[in-house]
């Protein structure tokens, strides 16, 4: 009898034991784990060599736009291959689930568009496509700035114009210019702006005060600067944040007259091995947030594309955090998004421009929970 009851009070005790650890196991928070969804993959396309280029916005209705390059006979940039075609994909569901690959720009063989970049006008719920056009047969290294509209969230676009006139000087005609990839802004008075890169003559900001009817550009350039990015900053001061050949890190150009006068400086918080990068408005006191919140990305390093990396500013740039790595292996171009259920998403080059995976996010998770909306 004794035996029995020594037996019983084992059992028990090694029961409650377990089922303390099993409380104890599953009332941990276990981390986000990344979720890298390729979306855009040649070895799936025997007819394409390689997608390059992304570009990411959320439309107004929630829906996310994926675009890309797709470059058909080589990988080769504009001047170099005779067909590529912008391609996108769309979600309904902050990048659960994706549609297939659609076609948004394809010109007869020889003529050549490249290089996306979107804004989203959230005053009229369209959105603007941006590209670089060539006809390689014709008129080999002259460029011609494209833009495209969609009034649907995506689903259909706007037959391709030439706004090359409107936003480039005519004795640019042969020069080297393109509208940066990636995206541009709408300003809190609504007007439209993003960035043109001319590597003879300097940066321009364009832009429209008329929801796209009409485009204009800023005479004044900038120094040094190639592929950029704008924002404005909650005081109204726009920053051109720009990639620079040579220099390891990136340079901003600010200004507080609507781009009459620019002070440039260098940036060595963001070190950057000349390479595309993204940065963007993640929340602002003024629209009900706690804080003051921009997000950059790239590859953070000083001469080689890798290390993808998104860090956070709650100064309004002044300062940036060390960073949250994305992916440490080769990586490219970047471009940020803010998902509907207020997530952070991420549409980036992957091992060798081999894969154009796209991956969300919280800001919890980024801040390693220091930080979340709920805060």
């Amino acid at each position: 009898m004794k035996n029995l009851l020594f037996a019983i009070f084992i059992t028990n005790l090694i029961s409650c034991g377990t089922q303390k650890q099993i409380t104890t196991e599953t009332s941990i928070k276990t981390p986000e784990k990344l979720i890298f969804t390729d979306l855009f993959n040649a070895s799936i396309n025997d007819s394409v060599n390689c997608y390059r280029i992304p570009a990411i916005v959320t439309a107004t209705n929630g829906d996310l736009i994926a675009a890309i390059d797709e470059r058909v006979p080589n990988c080769g940039d504009l001047k170099y291959s005779k067909e590529i075609n912008i391609v996108i994909r769309r979600s309904s569901d902050d990048g659960k689930t994706w549609l297939p690959i659609e076609t948004v720009v394809d010109f007869p063989y020889g003529q050549s568009a490249s290089d996306p970049s979107m804004i989203v006008d959230k005053e009229t719920n369209e959105i603007f496509m941006f590209y670089n056009y060539m006809d390689l047969d014709k008129e080999l290294n002259v460029y011609y700035l494209h833009v495209t509209k969609s009034s649907d969230n995506g689903k259909t676009w706007s037959e391709p114009e030439d706004i090359t006139s409107q936003i480039a000087k005519p004795e640019w005609h042969k020069d080297f210019k393109f509208i940066t990839s990636g995206r541009g802004i709408q300003t809190k008075d609504g007007r439209l702006l993003h960035c043109m890169v001319n590597l003879e003559s300097g940066m321009h900001v364009f832009g429209s005060d008329d929801h796209g009817k009409t485009w204009f550009f800023i005479d004044v350039p900038l120094m040094p600067a190639d592929e950029s990015k704008i924002i404005e900053l909650v005081d109204g001061t726009l920053v051109v944040n720009a990639r620079v050949s040579k220099a390891g890190m990136r340079y901003t150009h600010t200004s507080k007259d609507n781009g009459k006068t620019w002070k440039t400086e260098e940036e060595p918080q963001l070190v950057d091995p000349a390479c595309n990068a993204s940065i963007i408005r993640y929340t602002s006191v003024e629209d009900g947030y706690k804080k003051n919140r921009l997000l950059f990305s790239n590859a953070n390093s000083t001469d080689k594309r890798e290390n993808m990396t998104v860090k956070i500013s709650y100064d309004e740039g002044k300062t940036w955090s060390k960073g949250k790595t994305i992916y440490k292996g080769s990586s490219a171009y970047s471009s940020l998004t803010i998902l509907k259920n207020g997530d952070i998403g991420l549409f980036f080059e992957k091992d060798n421009y081999t894969q154009n995976p796209f991956v969300s996010f919280s800001l919890e998770w980024l801040t390693d929970g220091k930080d979340s909306l709920k805060k």
